[in-house]
């Protein structure tokens, strides 16, 4: 099956998180593709003449992969308004091709932004790949991520040989044993995201942000928080000056209304300038 993605459009750039930061087993890149279970079956995600080929495909894999290779989000106009900031303008064009990925489940994009708090991205996946090879569900290459009911059976001490501290390994738990219905958060707006997901303990505005950012695809998320979004910023914007979160926080105004696309080119950015 072809899924078509709107050119410009780069597979291997855009997928490049997946192997820069090492695999959580749940997303595998793997001899030139990317390997997820959508419904009970292992999809390869391989790159394709107008988008990428789903190995097999089903409307289920259609709208998995869909998601998790950022289609709901709106390049063609951020493009053209980016191109009116002399320094975002230019990252833009330099990446050309690159499309942002998402998490397509909601729980699965809450234990990712558990697992990555005060962490280096690498240091998360590895412990995040421990956790889904305990949890999970092996198929030929890649996990089915752990659901939400499978960890309500588990307890703290579980978690610990894993590589997970206590505090973190806590927040799992509330949030899996929490009553909120993570999938009926995307009819809500942002502001009422923010508040019943910062209500679960260890959950806080950075993690809502990312939420947001990384999962709903809402066009005005904007992680102040995060400390690559903060380097990225100092890095284009203030000369190298280190800049608090309140600092960032205010900065965002300059990228209304396209706040969360123009941080995740701003962070691949500053990858490749790293």
């Amino acid at each position: 099956m072809l899924l078509s993605i709107p050119d410009p459009y780069y597979f291997a750039l855009s997928t490049a998180r997946f192997r820069d930061f090492g695999s959580d087993r749940a997303t595998v890149w793997h001899d030139g593709g990317l390997h997820r279970v959508v419904a009970g079956s292992e999809v390869r995600i391989t790159a394709a003449r107008g988008g990428v080929r789903l190995e097999p495909g089903s409307p289920e894999a259609e709208a998995e992969v869909g998601h998790l290779l950022g289609l709901p989000l709106d390049l063609d106009t951020f493009r053209a308004w980016a191109g009116r900031d002399v320094v975002l303008g230019p990252i833009v064009d330099t990446l050309s091709g690159f499309r942002p990925t998402l998490s397509p489940d909601p729980f699965e994009a809450l234990v990712i932004a558990i697992t990555t708090q005060q962490i280096s991205l690498r240091a998360a996946a590895a412990i995040r790949a421990n956790f889904v090879e305990r949890f999970g569900v092996r198929h030929e290459h890649a996990w089915a991520f752990p659901t939400r009911e499978r960890m309500r059976e588990a307890r703290p001490r579980h978690f610990t040989v894993l590589g997970f501290s206590r505090r973190k390994a806590e927040y799992v738990l509330e949030l899996a044993h929490s009553d909120l219905d993570l999938g009926e958060l995307s009819g809500r707006s942002d502001s009422e995201v923010i508040e019943a997901l910062t209500a679960i303990r260890g959950l806080g505005r950075w993690t809502a942000d990312w939420f947001l950012a990384r999962h709903l695809a809402r066009p005005h998320a904007w992680p102040a928080g995060d400390l690559g979004v903060r380097k990225a910023l100092s890095t284009f914007y203030a000369a190298g000056r280190p800049l608090s979160i309140e600092e960032v926080r205010e900065m965002g105004e300059r990228f209304v209304p396209f706040e969360n696309l123009s941080a995740q080119f701003l962070l691949a950015g500053a990858r490749m300038a790293g």
